[in-house]
């Protein structure tokens, strides 16, 4: 039931000490991205680096949380070893469910350990578990290991990193029960230097439901929406996989670094075929019945007389796009075989695809060479992609510790910005038009999911920068009450403005319900407010030149309507941060 105060469990892992604070603001902020960013303003510290030990890593659920379906998303907040700003990544899996039945909304961890450390809590424990013998292991061997050692299982979630997050990559993730990630900006690089390998909770309280027939009759009528509708059949069906063939078709889909929008190429990794070829089962997220996760099977002969070692591995678009058509694979095996590599790495596989693309192609024009990176990359050699995964996570020499800061961040040294595909950070798989380009430049979390900017570069809309603007606020703003529940964005077509408030009147959040609209707006200047506490000015952003050379079924790239649209979107964001 949504109460008065937000309770937050603060964790400082120099002193070992730990403390529930209930925290104001539940109808200011909801919960989730909105208390995400006010305890990071609370808690950071912006005067100092990303790394010092003082910084907060913050987790967050919503107040629907536990009490609807989909509403399975946690909100992990830090200061980004990429830019040093304020960043925000979502994860869903068992990670909700877990905090919400440990009895907190948010978890606030500050300090560093002494040295690498498990830290395991529940509804009546709290623990700081050695972990010396867990460093250097991978993120799968990790999970592995730990699920053996600690109970509650169904009932717990392991958040852990892998070797990318303990050389403090800022591509790093943190896995989440195996095939969930907090993935983007390097959150894992935050655990890693907080000597943290992995958070369990164990959800092993209980809460009670709000009595009365109201509460069951809508909770009855979302689940019905949810699995006897089409609303939700697309991801449970083929799931995002299904629109690699429709974005390429549009010549929208990132090709080899994307010096190309379209490939013949595609017929072998499709939807339909990793699902004929690769598709072992669906799963899901605790408290969701749709089952979007796709998880595809990889063999590897380890004997001559034909025997084989199976893995499993999750797939969806992102990863496909990344791992695939982005580095030239075109056979969905090879895709899984890499996607399974930078897995055990515990890297963001968006980051890390795009960043070997560049590097890919970097070799191919002389800007590095061979003695730099230590290895030959080519496009489509799938082989030379897995062995440079773990150079990559493993920072193994200059070369591959400067790509691990970021690809802008190899390209400013050893040049190749020009065709560095980065959108504040590694872009996403959607080279669909200026809209996109500039939305993910200069967005909040330069993620594709903070606006549906993609589906409107995929419309009829004209260039009218105004337009386009209005759609970026309003989405944006639209999106925000979402994730502050935590909805899945999946979900968004079910959980429309009306039926949120009657999921929060019905938990007795009525006050909720009916300032809404006036949250919305205070929790997205609120999470600009955040990124610009640590220095961050849009008007700063630049789209890389490769972005003005790409070629959709609108033609080509408009330069004129791209820059005009980065200025006025720039200066809307700087009137949220309250600058000048």
């Amino acid at each position: 039931m949504i109460t008065e105060n937000f309770r937050v469990l603060e964790i400082n892992l120099s002193t070992g000490r730990s403390a529930i604070k209930n925290v104001p603001g539940v109808e200011t902020v909801l919960g989730g991205s909105g208390l995400a960013a006010k305890l990071h303003l609370e808690y950071s510290r912006p005067g100092l680096v990303w790394d010092d030990p003082s910084q907060p890593l913050v987790f967050a659920i919503g107040p629907l949380t536990g009490f609807f379906p989909l509403m399975s998303k946690t909100v992990c907040a830090f200061t980004s070893p990429l830019h040093g700003q304020y960043a925000e990544s979502h994860a869903g899996a068992r990670s909700a469910l877990a905090l919400r039945f440990a009895g907190i909304d948010a978890l606030v961890i500050i300090g560093q350990a002494e040295r690498p450390t498990v830290l395991h809590l529940g509804a009546n424990v709290i623990e700081f578990m050695e972990a010396g013998y867990l460093w250097g292991k991978d993120a799968l061997t990790t999970g592995k290991l730990l699920r053996r050692i600690l109970k509650g299982s169904g009932h717990r979630t392991i958040m852990r990193i892998g070797p990318a997050g303990e050389n403090k990559s800022a591509m790093a993730c943190i896995n989440v029960d195996t095939y969930r990630h907090f993935g983007r900006l390097g959150g894992g690089g935050v655990m890693g230097a907080k000597n943290l390998k992995a958070i369990a909770v164990e959800g092993n309280g209980s809460s009670d439901l709000p009595p009365g027939k109201e509460y069951s009759a809508l909770f009855a009528d979302i689940f019905r929406k949810l699995t006897d509708t089409d609303m939700m059949r697309k991801y449970h069906n083929l799931g995002t996989a299904s629109n690699l063939e429709a974005l390429n078709e549009l010549k929208a889909l990132p090709w080899r670094n994307l010096q190309a929008t379209s490939d013949p190429g595609i017929e072998g990794i499709t939807g339909e075929r990793f699902a004929d070829d690769t598709l072992l089962r669906n799963a899901a997220c605790s408290g969701c019945p749709v089952g979007c996760i796709h998880i595809g099977f990889v063999r590897e002969k380890f004997h001559k007389d034909n025997q084989y070692l199976y893995r499993q591995v999750g797939y969806d678009y992102e990863p496909i796009f990344a791992t695939g058509s982005m580095l030239g694979l075109t056979h969905a095996p090879e895709v899984l075989t890499v996607m399974d590599e930078v897995e055990k790495a515990g890297l963001d596989v968006m980051s890390g695809g795009v960043a070997l693309a560049w590097a890919t192609e970097a070799l191919e024009k002389g800007v590095v060479t061979q003695e730099q990176t230590g290895i030959d990359l080519r496009f489509g050699d799938a082989q030379g992609y897995m062995r440079a995964v773990h150079m990559l996570g493993g920072a193994v020499n200059d070369f591959w510790r400067t790509l691990a800061g970021g690809t802008m961040a190899a390209a400013a040294r050893y040049g190749g910005e020009d065709f560095a595909c980065v959108l504040g950070q590694e872009m996403a798989g959607y080279a669909t038009g200026e809209v996109f380009y500039v939305a993910q430049g200069l967005g909040l979390r330069h993620s594709h999911l903070d606006t549906g900017a993609y589906t409107y570069d995929q419309s009829k809309a004209p260039k009218d920068v105004d337009k386009a603007l209005a759609f970026l606020l309003e989405d944006e703003r639209e999106r925000v009450i979402l994730t502050s529940m935590v909805s899945c964005l999946f979900a968004r077509k079910v959980y429309d403005p009306e039926t949120l408030r009657q999921c929060l009147a019905v938990l007795g959040g009525q006050a909720l319900a009916d300032g809404l609209d006036e949250a919305a707006a205070r929790i997205q200047k609120l999470r600009w407010q955040a990124r610009a506490a640590g220095g961050y000015d849009p008007m700063n952003v630049r789209i890389p030149k490769r972005f003005l050379e790409v070629e959709t079924w609108k033609g080509r790239t408009d330069p004129q309507y791209l820059e005009e649209l980065r200025l006025a979107y720039a200066g809307a964001i700087r009137e949220m941060c309250g600058q000048d």
